[in-house]
């Protein structure tokens, strides 16, 4: 018998013959990197429904006391990057004459161990607030405006969420054109101005 037709195949053959498994195993190291690369960097944050939470800052409006002499409002800070709720508030919910976005900052302030002018330092820059009511530009009684107050967290607060505009009924109220100047983003969630007036005004009397 001819001992070419018995001998081993030769390095080159091997190479050749091997081939195929080897473009097989980088071709699946390929698509399991790329497949991971793909789920690291998209985005698994559901979508916003900024109804739901303006629902969920109505029902905190209608905690607050009725009274004749100011709104009742609710309002929610949530961390965009997240969708989490940080802190909530309504109208006169901690002591003293509070307003909502006043109490969500104070129960911030509190949780993170700072005064409430050194949120900017410990907060994310992600943060939206949604509020259902225009934040106040002026108050009264002499304590500083809620618009005053996101001001100072421009830093982190890129957008508010308004269900309506506040009445001029205790003051000119110019806190949309504020924020907006500052660069902030105002933006209106329709569909509940009617509740959202009926439980701000349920203290007022009537004419």
């Amino acid at each position: 018998m001819d001992s070419r037709l018995t001998s081993q195949p030769t390095p080159l053959v091997n190479l050749f013959l091997e081939l195929p498994t080897r473009r097989t195993l980088i071709g699946l190291a390929y698509l399991t990197i790329n497949s991971f690369h793909r789920y690291l960097t998209m985005d698994n944050t559901e979508p916003v429904d900024h109804k739901a939470l303006m629902l969920q800052a109505l029902e905190l409006a209608r905690k607050s006391p009725p009274k004749p002499t100011n709104f009742r409002v609710g309002a929610i800070v949530v961390d965009t990057s997240s969708n989490e709720i940080l802190a909530t508030g309504y109208t006169l919910e901690l002591p003293g004459n509070t307003h909502a976005e006043q109490c969500c900052f104070m129960k911030l302030a509190e949780k993170h161990g700072v005064a409430e002018e050194k949120l900017s330092e410990v907060l994310p820059t992600t943060l939206a607030l949604y509020t259902t009511m225009e934040p106040c530009s002026e108050r009264l009684s002499g304590i500083l405006p809620c618009v005053q107050r996101v001001l100072r967290l421009a830093g982190s607060i890129k957008i508010v969420y308004v269900g309506v505009a506040e009445p001029e009924k205790f003051v000119s109220n110019t806190g949309r054109r504020t924020l907006e100047e500052a660069g902030i983003t105002i933006s209106h969630v329709a569909g509940l101005e009617e509740e959202i007036m009926e439980a701000a005004t349920a203290g007022h009397v009537k004419s």
